[in-house]
């Protein structure tokens, strides 16, 4: 059988985003105003709404998250709303059915928050996204009419970069390049880092650049061994200069300032 395939009203739309090292996804379908009154109106206030049109909004977590403070597993969940004129309710629910077929049961709810309301420039067509993005967290949120709501989705990254630096460094095939990318993750989290100087050391040995000297004097400096972060930054400055790359002649040059200035001192 032959099942045509026609134009929508409320388009399917999926935003997907990584935060930190966890994929995050959200499907839904994507209603327009054309001229309604949304909130209040099309979308009554204090009722539970399945948070688009279709079959509603469903999120997606690769691993566990943490949603504005409050933990939540991973898995798949129903995202729905209870709107209202200064807040709205967010509640994440376990269930695999729309409430468009099934009746909305709370007991399946695995998380409920209320947030407050951001009226903003008029939006035609209902949008969730991310925003605010950080090294380990995002914005969420949805906007529609006037209206927009959002909440904070973290996924802490660093338990879990380590043990992949652990796994891959334990591979008898381990590159340059993997010591260099576990010793700068290291060095930007502020972990690990004397082990992090050795996995800098390697790579440099292996597969000298003008990036990962400079990764190795700043791992010298972070482990305060300040005359030896100098050696190595003159060195980066150098071969920074070979490569015709002036922002890391201007970097290096300013720490080598800064780290011959705290040996006087």
């Amino acid at each position: 059988m032959i099942i045509t395939k026609l134009p929508l009203h409320s388009p399917k739309a999926t935003v997907e985003q990584t935060i930190g090292v966890t994929d995050v996804k959200v499907s839904y379908a994507r209603p327009s105003a054309k001229g309604r009154k949304i909130f209040g109106g099309l979308v009554p206030y204090g009722e539970v709404w399945r948070t688009a049109a279709n079959a509603g909004s469903y999120i997606t977590f690769e691993a566990p998250v943490v949603i504005n403070g409050t933990s939540i597993p991973a898995g798949q969940y129903a995202l729905l709303t209870i709107p209202d004129a200064d807040s709205w309710t967010v509640v994440f629910n376990k269930t695999n059915k729309s409430i468009l077929f099934a009746p909305y049961d709370e007991s399946q709810n695995v998380l409920s928050i209320t947030l407050p309301v951001q009226e903003i420039p008029f939006i035609e067509t209902f949008t969730i996204g991310f925003d605010h993005l950080t090294t380990d967290a995002a914005t969420l949120f949805f906007a529609w009419e006037n209206t927009r709501v959002s909440f904070t989705v973290e996924a802490p990254a660093t338990e879990q970069s380590l043990k992949n630096i652990d796994e891959a460094l334990a591979e008898s095939d381990a590159t340059a390049g993997n010591y260099h990318n576990a010793a700068a993750f290291c060095l930007d989290r502020g972990v690990r880092l004397p082990l992090a100087l050795e996995w800098a050391k390697k790579s440099v040995e292996a597969e000298p650049k003008f990036f990962t000297v400079r990764t190795l004097s700043l791992l010298f400096a972070a482990n305060s061994l300040k005359k030896e972060a100098i050696e190595a930054a003159k060195r980066s400055l150098e071969m920074s200069k070979a490569a015709g790359f002036d922002s890391f002649v201007r970097l290096n040059e300013a720490k080598i300032r800064e780290w011959e200035g705290e040996l006087v001192a």
